[in-house]
């Protein structure tokens, strides 16, 4: 199991929880080193002190706010622990929320909440409570030199807590201006048909990696010195007139759709198969007469007579 990163207590009203928080996702990025293009010897990146030209180590380091061009006041781990917040060993539970009323743009990363083992009767509590009431508990965490806002919320049976953005890290500068427009409803009707065309059962499953496998067989090629040609990506295709396009969008949305079950269909059909007769020795005796009487109508005349055939 993963390192956990932060501990401390839930407090929900005036019971409390004593938890560790996991990280629930992991980056499957693939990494890079950066390499100097001559030799291909990895390039280092060091820390380099511009005014007493040299190299300096990490435990030569500190951090420093700057106030002014080239003005800093420096910061040091003491200084971070004694900030006055409760939220550093403690998620205190101020709010329970309808999930939905929680825009997804505030989501940021998702942890795993492990209760102690002197708190997993009230963390079951907290979780059944949760599930029930189909709610989110808004709190805040102090985890890497910050507080964070966030949510907890009952999955299988676990507490899942979701870092959440302040409002103000919400950029609003960077929000489109839309004009409006008259949509007709015939056009609206066609949007809803390809909506509806469209409309599944989200499963995570599903959706691959498509950059990443290929970047893999891209690595795997090249060790094995093979050149990869381009494959053509098929462009998007355009249509000038809406209406054109919600139909085609529809229809080609309701082949893709049908494809499956036909295929289903084809692989569940029964096939015909030639007839085969069991063997004599797994007839039952009963029927044995009646099996003796088909093997000699179907066995064929040949020139041989018996003697009463030549007296007569």
């Amino acid at each position: 199991m993963a390192r956990a990163i932060w501990s401390g207590v839930i407090s929900f009203g005036m019971v409390s929880i004593p938890v560790k928080l996991y990280p629930a996702t992991e980056s499957k990025d693939i990494s890079f080193h950066l390499l100097h293009k001559e030799c291909h010897t990895r390039v280092k990146q060091i820390r380099w002190c511009a005014l007493d030209d040299k190299q300096i180590e990490w435990n030569d380091t500190e951090r420093g706010y700057e106030y002014a061009k080239g003005q800093h006041v420096v910061l040091t781990e003491e200084d971070f622990e004694r900030l006055p917040l409760a939220s550093k060993h403690t998620i205190d539970l101020s709010a329970f929320v309808k999930a939905e009323q929680i825009d997804p743009m505030y989501y940021e990363k998702a942890y795993y909440l492990e209760p102690a083992e002197t708190g997993v009767k009230p963390y079951n509590l907290l979780v059944r409570a949760l599930t029930d009431k189909d709610l989110s508990a808004v709190a805040k965490i102090a985890i890497r030199q910050k507080e964070q806002l966030c949510a907890l919320r009952a999955h299988d049976g676990v507490i899942v807590l979701e870092t959440l953005l302040y409002s103000d890290e919400i950029r609003q500068d960077s929000r489109p201006e839309v004009g409006d427009v008259n949509v007709s409803d015939r056009e609206l009707d066609l949007a809803y048909s390809l909506v509806d065309a469209m409309a599944e059962e989200f499963e995570p499953d599903k959706y691959k990696d498509d950059y990443r496998s290929a970047l893999m067989e891209l690595i795997q090629a090249k060790l094995q010195g093979i050149e990869v040609a381009e494959e053509p990506v098929a462009a998007p295709t355009r249509v000038g007139d809406l209406m054109a396009a919600l139909k085609a969008s529809v229809e080609a949305a309701k082949k893709r759709r049908d494809e499956p079950v036909a295929a289903v269909a084809e692989e569940s059909r029964p096939t015909k198969r030639k007839s085969e007769k069991p063997d004599k020795s797994e007839v039952p005796t009963v029927f044995r007469e009646a099996f003796d009487g088909e093997d000699k109508a179907e066995k064929p005349a040949t020139g041989r007579t018996t003697k009463r055939q030549k007296a007569g």
